[in-house]
């Protein structure tokens, strides 16, 4: 392929803005914001499996405790009536004698009943202070989260701003590039890990870091200025400037 060598120093300036670019996704990807949004996202999702457990606990508790009252409430209620009867005028002794037996099962039962409610009650307790407290750690990583979104978006709104810059100098320094030569660069570049074309400098390959040396060394040197020229250890375009050492 030929190609004028000042065109060819233009891929040198593309290989720049392409090299920005990639540097740019690279760090859109691998923003530390990301990592802490995911870890975040990770927590607040094992929070919520316990907050819906200690939240039925509760509701659990809650219905135990107006059962509980209610018994209790029952057991009182037909004690009152026992002792209204006993002191009821004309009624028989045999009767007050059961009354007074129903009276005091009743008493005994309301306070099984009443202790039973008040275990209830401080379980009770500490299943809302669970909650409270799961409650209160959900709100921090939420605000955590926020945070970090809040961060993500401002460089993400910086990142943007950088490539439609660049993308508009790679469109300006494409166009000045021939269609061939282009294609060429582009394709090598997306097998090379994004490097399509490497300056030749002191006799070193930029793409691959390998010295020139030998047959290689003496095809560079007899090649016409305006021969595309390739890498044979990495395949890249391989640029000529002034300090090519040649």
């Amino acid at each position: 392929m030929i190609a004028d060598p000042f065109v060819q120093l233009r891929l040198l300036e593309l290989q720049d803005v392409d090299t920005v670019l990639n540097q740019l996704s690279h760090r859109r990807r691998s923003l530390p914001e990301l990592a802490t949004i995911a870890d975040c996202e990770r927590r607040a999702s094992e929070l919520r499996g316990q907050l819906v457990e200690a939240e039925t606990s509760v509701a659990d508790l809650a219905a135990e405790q107006r059962r509980l009252e209610a018994d209790i409430d029952t057991v009182r209620l037909r004690a009152d009536r026992d002792q209204a009867r006993m002191t009821a005028a004309g009624v028989p002794a045999k009767e007050i004698t059961g009354l007074q037996h129903e009276v005091t099962s009743l008493a005994r039962r309301q306070s099984v009943l009443e202790d039973e409610l008040l275990q209830l009650m401080e379980a009770r307790e500490a299943a809302d202070a669970r909650v409270l407290e799961l409650s209160q750690v959900a709100a921090g990583i939420a605000t955590e989260r926020s945070a970090a979104e809040a961060a993500r978006d401002e460089v993400f709104a910086e990142l943007d701003d950088a490539e439609h810059k660049r993308r508009a100098q790679r469109d300006e320094l494409a166009a000045q590039l021939p269609g061939d030569l282009l294609a060429l660069y582009d394709k090598i570049r997306e097998v090379s890990g994004g490097v399509g074309a490497a300056e030749l400098h002191q006799r070193r390959c930029e793409g691959c870091r390998l010295e020139l040396a030998g047959n290689e060394l003496s095809e560079v040197r007899n090649a016409k200025p305006d021969q595309v020229l390739r890498c044979e250890n990495c395949r890249r375009i391989l640029v000529r400037t002034h300090e090519s050492g040649l």
